[in-house]
Order: structure tokens, then C-alpha cells, then sequence
């Protein structure tokens, strides 16, 4: 083994949580394979967020609450493939939106509560799906 003279990494400014380990689900996006480093996706909608994945949690003025982890979850991970041009934005964003709801719902959360966050992610999400609204990490090197 030899020892390398530099080791590169990159600030996370973003994200407040990391998965660690793979989470699947079957969503209503189908005929497309998709796979990057952190998240794939089967033409029959296999969603797999995959272990390592970071993800700033819920956004907006709210409270990060067990029934809204894994919705903000999958509705990031589908938003930032949709930054990265993997998804149609203009044909997928409103099933993201609907989804993240229903996940929330499912989890516990209040109707009232639910509505609000589908009315935020409705109202002020679009420039967060746009493609190439993906802003690239600065990478660093020691020494």
C-alpha cells in the first residue's frame, strides 16, 4: 500500500442527515432506469435511496418530525433527479409533491400539517426541480 500525499474532500453546506443504510420503495415512476452514485430507480419504480445518501431533511419553517423524515427523503431524492436532468421536471413535480404528502400522511402526520407542507413544496418548489440547479461542491485538498 502506498500512502498518497493528498486527501480531497468536500464541505457538506447543505444536508442535515445521512442514510446508513439502503431504503427502498415502490413508486408511480415508471420505464426508467436510473442509477447514480447515491440514488437508482427501475423501469417498474423501484426506488432505492442508497446508503451514504444526504439530504437536508424537511425545508421551509417547520419541524423536523419522525412522520416527515421519510417523505422529505424520497421528495429530495426525486427533486434532485430532476435537477440533474434524470427526471422531466414539468411531468414529474406534481407526483413528487403528491407523493411527499401521502408519505407524510402515512407516517402520522396531521391532515392540516400535511396540507400546508403540499401547498409549500406546491408554491415555492419549482426552482428546486429545475435541471442543472444542482450547484457543484467545492472540492478541497490536504496539503
Amino acid at each position: 500500500m502506498t500512502d498518497s500525499k493528498q486527501a480531497f474532500y468536500r464541505k457538506l453546506r447543505r444536508y442535515k442527515y445521512q442514510l446508513v443504510q439502503d431504503y427502498n420503495v415502490t413508486i408511480a415512476i415508471t420505464g426508467k432506469t436510473i442509477d447514480t452514485d447515491y440514488i437508482s430507480l427501475t423501469p417498474a419504480g423501484e426506488l432505492t435511496v442508497k446508503k451514504g445518501y444526504a439530504w437536508d431533511g424537511p425545508s421551509g419553517p417547520t419541524i423536523d418530525t419522525r412522520s416527515f423524515m421519510r417523505g422529505s427523503l424520497v421528495h429530495d431524492s426525486l427533486y434532485q433527479l430532476m435537477r440533474l436532468g434524470e427526471l422531466e421536471h414539468k411531468k414529474h413535480r406534481g407526483y413528487a409533491d403528491d407523493l411527499l404528502k401521502q408519505m407524510c400522511l402515512d407516517d402520522g402526520m396531521w391532515k392540516v400539517r400535511a396540507g400546508w407542507v403540499h401547498w409549500g413544496v406546491t408554491n415555492f418548489g419549482q426552482s428546486f426541480a429545475t435541471p442543472s440547479a444542482e450547484p457543484d461542491d467545492e472540492i478541497f485538498s490536504a496539503p
